[in-house]
């Protein structure tokens, strides 16, 4: 079977801060601040949250001359590369990048007269800073939902060629595209349609794709489909929730393609009449304990001693369960038996040892 990278079409290269996309570069995972970026404090210490959770790229929400001169503090408390949200206000985006942003984004749907555009791009030349385009599907440029009556997949791409066209016809490519549905299978077909049309790299997502659960499902079914067919360098999970949520399961989705791993791995069981342990909270609890570290193992958490063992044989580690106590077998074999009291801490021993 061909592997992603096989698969994936050669991009063009864009440097985003320290961090390096398109051709055979690793994914990078991007994720979005809630906080009011004019409040210095809250927006720095979700920055950090994201990075530490393995977040690559960040972008921020820029709305005014404060957001503005937000942005060397921002860049100076947290080393990581910063893109600037920029809508309706063109002078943002120019001040933004005098400012030392990474990337910024900007979409057509609302900064559209060509001489503002020509000096965003004159400015982002002169410093070097990577524009993304970012299309919407439900905030399209006005002229085209006459000509398409509705925000259909081909509005969305003429969106994305009338820009490009824009920058390229001033002498720029440093470019990266975006242009997202809510839809999940609307953003599969479109990400298609760009991979053929285009050989910038892409920036994947779908665009308010809802709660925490919903989001995520939604995300993984275009994101899953997409990466299996090579198709992104850029991913983001959208969702209405803490922005942490959206980083773990961008992580999830790249380990479980097996694209990059992301450290340990929890197998565990449904549970059913035969449980005698809480496996549900221990399998929330163990997860939880493991989300940071750093170690590419399976860790089994089964509700039964009878068929426990032979079903999560080949984890690196587990426990299978009985009444108020439990098996620790490693790769099958069995190990000992640890009352229910001490799963926790003896599993987690055995992992630090692995």
């Amino acid at each position: 079977m061909m592997t992603f990278n096989e698969k994936r079409k050669n991009k063009s290269i864009i440097r985003i801060g320290d961090i390096t996309i398109g051709g055979k570069n690793d994914i990078a995972i991007q994720s979005m601040t809630n906080t009011d970026t004019r409040d210095l404090k809250s927006t720095i210490e979700q920055i950090a949250a994201l990075k530490a959770e393995g977040c690559d790229i960040v972008r921020i929400s820029v709305f005014d001359k404060e957001c503005v001169n937000n942005i060397p503090l921002l860049k100076k408390a947290v080393k990581i590369p910063l893109v600037a949200d920029i809508h309706y206000d063109f002078r943002l985006a120019v001040e933004s990048i005098k400012n030392g942003i990474d990337k910024i984004r900007i979409n057509p749907g609302n900064i559209t007269d060509e001489n503002n555009i020509k000096t965003i791009v004159k400015t982002a030349k002169e410093y070097n800073v990577p524009i993304r385009i970012g299309v919407n599907a439900g905030s399209l440029p006005e002229h085209l939902y006459s000509i398409y009556k509705g925000p259909t997949t081909e509005a969305v791409l003429h969106a994305v060629k009338e820009q490009v066209d824009m920058i390229e016809k001033w002498d720029y490519n440093n470019i990266v595209i975006a242009a997202k549905s809510s839809d999940p299978m609307e953003t599969v077909e479109i990400y298609r349609l760009l991979n053929k049309s285009f050989n910038y790299p892409l920036h994947v997502g779908v665009t308010e794709a809802g709660t925490l659960l919903r989001g995520a499902i939604k995300s993984t079914i275009a994101l899953s489909i997409l990466l299996y067919e090579g198709i992104s360098d850029t991913i983001r999970i959208s969702l209405s929730d803490n922005p942490i949520h959206e980083v773990s399961v961008a992580k999830d989705i790249l380990t479980f393609l097996g694209i990059k791993k992301y450290g340990v791995n929890i197998i565990s069981c449904p549970t059913c009449g035969r449980t005698k342990i809480d496996i549900i909270k221990l399998a929330n609890v163990i997860e939880e304990k493991t989300r940071h570290i750093n170690k590419n193992i399976n860790v089994a958490v089964m509700g039964c001693a009878v068929n426990g063992i032979n079903e999560a044989k080949y984890a690196d580690i587990g426990i299978a369960g009985g009444d108020g106590r439990a098996v620790l077998f490693k790769k099958g074999q069995k190990i000992k038996v640890i009352s229910e009291d001490r799963i926790i801490e003896e599993l987690l021993e055995e992992i630090d040892k692995c």
